[in-house]
């Protein structure tokens, strides 16, 4: 990036870690070569299936957010990393429905988390 003189500009950005929930989706019904993919487990019913995705900070919160996903129903816990803050869970698609509205609901009410809304395709 240049600017009228001829001269680089260099931008920075950072981000400031709150307590919040920036992305919860839950995906139903998605191909199968999303599972094989992102590593998932393969042998599920793809016809009535769902992947729940979510991003959090502090990162750490992945951690207390997969606790709260595997007691709440069902759910396949496919990826949790504490350093970024990914959560993906998979299974049918109420029980990651009630998995991503358990989590959201918790880390809103209990945590005092910012917390998005939670999308569905």
């Amino acid at each position: 990036m240049a600017n009228d003189h001829g001269e680089q500009i260099r931008i920075v950005q950072e981000t400031v870690a709150g307590k919040e929930i920036t992305f919860a989706h839950v995906m139903g019904g998605p191909a199968p070569v999303i599972y094989q993919k992102l590593g998932l487990n393969p042998q599920v019913d793809y016809r009535s299936s769902a992947i729940g995705i979510m991003n959090m900070t502090p990162p750490e919160s992945a951690v207390i957010a997969s606790d709260i996903a595997v007691k709440s129903g069902n759910v396949y816990l496919g990826f949790a990393d504490r350093f970024t803050g990914t959560l993906i869970i998979t299974g049918e698609i109420s029980d990651v429905t009630t998995a991503l509205t358990e989590i959201v609901e918790y880390f809103r009410d209990t945590l005092g988390y910012v917390v998005c809304k939670i999308t569905r395709r």
